[in-house]
């Protein structure tokens, strides 16, 4: 993985490192740190959530990793050869990401899944970082508006002139961002985003790779 700068012993966000204090006395045996990205280093395909899961990847220490979201997210990535195996179960389990790395906007568990923006513009320097480091002609998805919306703020461009939408393609230097709805369980369960959809979505991200 390049060098982000990013630090799982990170407390920049005092709200964010009060409330991992109180999960692990709640939870001791869970991971409740700031979870670091997760994937090929040199990976032309970057995918960006918008914050860990309480009992997913704030518990298991990989991004979407036992949460209802990383369900479909790992079955989609199989099935669309950026995975060695459709199901990622823990960080030893074995899986590989091919040609993709995961990350998140916001690499703490917010309280309620709701981070302030203060603590999405505080982790932005990490995105940022992450950014810099791809190949040009890679591609970025954003699960979700706040993902998109990062990821155009960590470029320094003008969130004005990229508009959030299931399947947007925007151009941006070097790179090409392809929007999708957030793979979550209200998402999943209410038919705003299925199966299919977001194969077609991560489908349309390969095919934009050079």
């Amino acid at each position: 993985m390049p060098d982000t700068g990013f630090s799982t012993a990170c407390t920049r966000c005092p709200r964010l490192a009060t409330f991992l204090e109180e999960v692990r006395q709640q939870h001791p045996d869970y991971y409740a740190k700031p979870v670091p990205p997760f994937g090929d280093a040199s990976a032309k395909l970057l995918i960006v959530g918008l914050a860990p899961g309480y009992h997913g990847a704030n518990a298991s220490g990989r991004p979407f990793t036992g949460d209802f979201a990383g369900i479909l997210l790992y079955e989609t990535l199989y099935a669309c050869g950026f995975s060695t195996a459709p199901v990622s179960r823990s960080v030893d389990d074995g899986l590989k990401l091919i040609n993709c790395r995961i990350t998140n906007a916001v690499k703490c568990l917010p309280p309620q899944n709701k981070p302030e923006s203060s603590e999405i513009n505080t982790c932005n320097t990490y995105l940022k970082t992450e950014l810099q480091a791809l190949k040009p002609g890679s591609v970025l998805l954003a699960l979700g508006n706040i993902a998109h919306a990062s990821i155009i703020k960590a470029m320094g461009l003008k969130l004005s002139q990229y508009k959030f939408g299931h399947g947007n393609e925007h151009v941006l230097p070097d790179l090409t961002l392809v929007d999708s709805y957030h793979c979550s369980r209200y998402n999943t369960q209410t038919r705003r985003l299925t199966a299919d959809m977001f194969k077609a979505v991560m489908l349309q991200a390969r095919a934009k790779i050079r």
